[in-house]
């Protein structure tokens, strides 16, 4: 008994020594992770424009496979929130620069739960042999499911749009958008298998030669892929070539009330049309065969109203070529962003109505709740946008042109539509005046830069403020203009029709991927479930 009574106080004694170092070391245990996954989500960020730091998506997903490997489902959610978080809140910051932080928290706080569920499939499939291509087609059917969902989607943020100066970008005229954002994703996790498994080669010198080679592979073969796809990815002419004009008028101030001054804005774009014709006719400029305006530069309705209808015209027999020109009408009973085409001698001859509508901005779902919580959300949006129903090709002076509005250029389908549909050249009509000086405008010109490789095609971007820009086929920025100046943009650019692997496939390699995350998830349940029932017996 003494004996027994020995050990319990010696036991007592040494337990206030040895329990703080315990304590401190299950905290880091916690935390490590915890920090390591937010800070690996606004490393990815980082990677995105208008910064060129591409590569820094490769270790943000290495670190983001080391937080996940082997973790339990609960804490898998949680680091994959984390990590969403990191990343999202500074991408998408821009979301609240003239409406407050509430509706930005908001649509982070929601996104981020898609990311939480992809790290709970990627700590799922990191026990399986190959887990990185598990885990990065994880990843990509996440991101299908960003696209589609809620209201319709949000794909701002997907990994192919931060790869625009990227060695990966020749990959997306392979499969588009998910082969190439894939690709990253699959480098990333490689990487970090490579390392893990390098260090327990160090430690125990007995590491399997069929999972070094899996994890080398996953490094070597996007790398190899990238280059294999660069002979996809040509600006030369197919159908000869043709001159293009860009006109950015700009806008009386940023923010949401440049509404307010409807009329400065198409006065503006009129203005900077009849100077750039004053320029052809001296000859310092050479003529356009066509000219694109932005979204949004006739928020008058011409239709309607004759002043406006009368200034744009003006405008069109000054320059002399077919404009297309960025109105808000209503027609029918509906309100409609539309592109008009404008020919200087006939007027208007044809239209494509936006169909792609963002939530929030030109229509507001759940009205009603959002009325009982803010009113002031609810009168931004007086009356809901109605969506157009076909795709938009104009044949301008022979040029075949493609409209994708804006919001719709973050879609894969509508950009692939117009394409299939003829056009040999892309415009990418848009209006950024609402988020002033904000990283929004270059995140959207990558997209349009992904989009050109993608399908080939020249992309033009006509922008109210900026940045306007003209992007030949193999991603390369031409011609661009600063932010809140007026300007305009001239430059003969290739036509091309030939159409691209990841054009003819569309939907196709983004559904395959989908069903290999979900056959590598059905594997990693049933392999789970056979070892419970080992355990059990």
């Amino acid at each position: 008994m003494t004996v027994t009574a020995t050990s319990v106080d010696e036991s007592d004694a040494a337990s206030p020594r040895t329990a703080p170092e315990s304590r401190a070391a299950r905290w880091l245990r916690h935390l490590v992770p915890a920090a390591a996954s937010a800070l690996s989500g606004v490393l990815l960020y980082v990677s995105f424009p208008p910064r060129t730091l591409w590569w820094l998506a490769l270790p943000a997903f290495a670190v983001f496979g080391w937080v996940l490997r082997g973790r339990g489902w609960k804490a898998a959610l949680g680091l994959g929130y984390l990590f969403g978080l990191g990343f999202l809140l500074p991408l998408l910051v821009w979301t609240g620069v003239e409406v407050g932080p509430g509706p930005w928290l908001a649509l982070v706080v929601i996104e981020a739960i898609f990311v939480a569920l992809v790290g709970v499939g990627v700590a799922a499939v990191s026990r399986l042999p190959g887990w990185p291509v598990w885990a990065a087609a994880v990843w990509i059917a996440g991101e299908a499911a960003r696209a589609r969902a809620p209201f319709e989607g949000f794909p701002w943020g997907k990994i192919a749009f931060g790869q625009a100066d990227g060695l990966f970008l020749p990959l997306a005229a392979v499969g588009g958008t998910p082969v190439l954002g894939f690709t990253v994703v699959l480098c990333g996790f490689g990487l970090y298998d490579v390392a893990r498994l390098s260090l327990a080669a160090r430690r125990t010198r007995a590491v399997r030669r069929g999972a070094a080679a899996v994890a080398l592979l996953g490094v070597a073969l996007p790398l190899a892929g990238a280059l294999a796809a660069r002979p996809l990815v040509s600006d030369r002419a197919e159908n000869g070539t043709t001159t293009v004009a860009v006109v950015q008028g700009n806008v009386p101030r940023a923010g949401l009330d440049f509404n307010s001054q409807r009329r400065a804005v198409l006065d503006y774009h009129a203005r900077e049309t009849e100077r750039l014709a004053a320029e052809v006719e001296a000859g310092r400029v050479a003529r356009p065969d066509f000219v694109l305006w932005p979204e949004n530069s006739s928020d008058i309705d011409p239709f309607a109203n004759p002043d406006a209808y009368a200034v744009i015209d003006h405008a069109a027999k000054a320059i002399g070529v077919p404009v297309s020109v960025g109105g808000v009408v209503e027609r029918d009973g509906k309100l409609l962003n539309e592109q008009i085409l404008w020919d200087p001698g006939k007027g208007p001859v044809d239209t494509y109505d936006k169909r792609q509508i963002q939530p929030f901005g030109e229509y507001l779902p759940l009205r009603p709740l959002l009325d009982m919580i803010n009113e002031s959300w609810t009168s931004m949006v007086r009356q809901d946008f109605s969506r157009g129903g076909e795709p938009g090709v104009f044949d301008m002076d022979g040029a075949t042109v493609g409209l994708v509005t804006c919001y719709e250029a973050a879609f894969d389908w509508t950009v692939r539509s117009e394409v299939v549909d003829g056009a040999q050249l892309i415009s990418v009509p848009s209006n950024n005046a609402t988020f002033g000086r904000s990283e929004m405008t270059y995140q959207q010109l990558a997209m349009s830069r992904v989009r050109a490789v993608e399908h080939s095609r020249t992309v033009a971007v006509p922008v109210t403020s900026g940045v306007s820009a003209i992007i030949l086929p193999d991603g390369t920025i031409t011609q661009r203009t600063g932010m809140f100046v007026s300007g305009s943009l001239v430059q003969e650019v290739p036509l091309r029709s030939s159409l691209t692997p990841a054009t003819r496939l569309g939907v196709l390699p983004e559904i395959a991927l989908v069903l290999v995350a979900a056959g590598g998830l059905g594997w990693a349940v049933t392999t789970a479930a056979r070892g419970r029932r080992a355990g059990d017996a």
